[in-house]
C-alpha cells in the first residue's frame, strides 16, 4: 500500500500545483509553458495513480469500491489527499491489527 499512498500524495500536489501555480502563471504573467509541463505532469501522475489503484484492486490489495473512491478522488482537487488520510489509513489499520 506505499506505492498507492505516495501516488496519491503526488497526484494530488501534480493537481493543485496546476491549478494554484501553473495557471496563475500562465493567465497573470503570459506563461503559458508553466501549464503545458506541469499539466502533461498531472497527467501522467493521474494515469499512473488510477493505473496502481486498479493493479491494487486486481491483487485484491483494495476492493473495487475501495479503488473507485480513489478514482472519483483523483478528479477533485484535495481529493487523493481526502483518500489517503481515510480509505487508505483505514485499511493500513485494519492489516496491521492482530488476528484474535
Amino acid at each position: 500500500m506505499t506505492l498507492v499512498r505516495w501516488m496519491a500524495i503526488l497526484e494530488g500536489t501534480s493537481l493543485l500545483a496546476l491549478l494554484f501555480i501553473a495557471m496563475p502563471l500562465k493567465y497573470q504573467f503570459g506563461y503559458p509553458e508553466a501549464v503545458r509541463w506541469v499539466g502533461q505532469a498531472h497527467g501522467i501522475l493521474f494515469l499512473a495513480f488510477n493505473a496502481v489503484l486498479f493493479g491494487y484492486a486486481l491483487k485484491g490489495g483494495l476492493t473495487e469500491i475501495q479503488a473507485f473512491k480513489g478514482f472519483l478522488a483523483s478528479f477533485i482537487p484535495f481529493g487523493t489527499f481526502v483518500y489517503k488520510a481515510t480509505t487508505l489509513k483505514t485499511i493500513r489499520a485494519q492489516s496491521t491489527r492482530p488476528e484474535g
